[in-house]
């Protein structure tokens, strides 16, 4: 069965699925071929934000069809070596929020028998 993936570096987010018997090496190859950095020079976390070994599978560290659904996909994290050896920090970036919908707009959801946003 498929699981559904959300991979974040910093601002960057991927959605992709796999098996749940996919090795976490295997999906450092798929990400390479759209983020074009080698597998070595990548690292994922898992839900916990512990590394993931390469050998292990997405079922080992917990990524299953029951907790990686396509509308609620497992989020990893993703971080690259940097230039001098080391692996740089885990940084995902938050989701900005909406703005407030402007007066006219609410004014318009409250006419077409939608409940009005306070």
């Amino acid at each position: 069965m498929d699981v559904f993936l959300m991979i974040r570096r910093r601002k960057t987010t991927i959605f992709t699925d796999a098996k749940e018997n996919t090795t976490v090496a295997e999906l450092k190859r798929m990400l390479e071929g759209i983020l074009k950095v080698r597998p070595l020079d990548q690292r994922l976390f898992n839900i916990e934000n512990d590394v993931m070994d390469d050998e292990t599978t997405l079922q080992d560290n917990g990524i299953t069809v029951s907790t990686a659904k396509a509308q609620a996909p497992a989020q990893l994290g993703l971080v690259f070596r940097t230039d001098d050896g080391d692996f740089e920090p885990l940084e995902i970036t938050s989701y900005s929020s909406p703005p407030d919908l402007p007066e006219v707009m609410k004014n318009q959801e409250a006419a077409n028998g939608k409940e009005q946003v306070a």
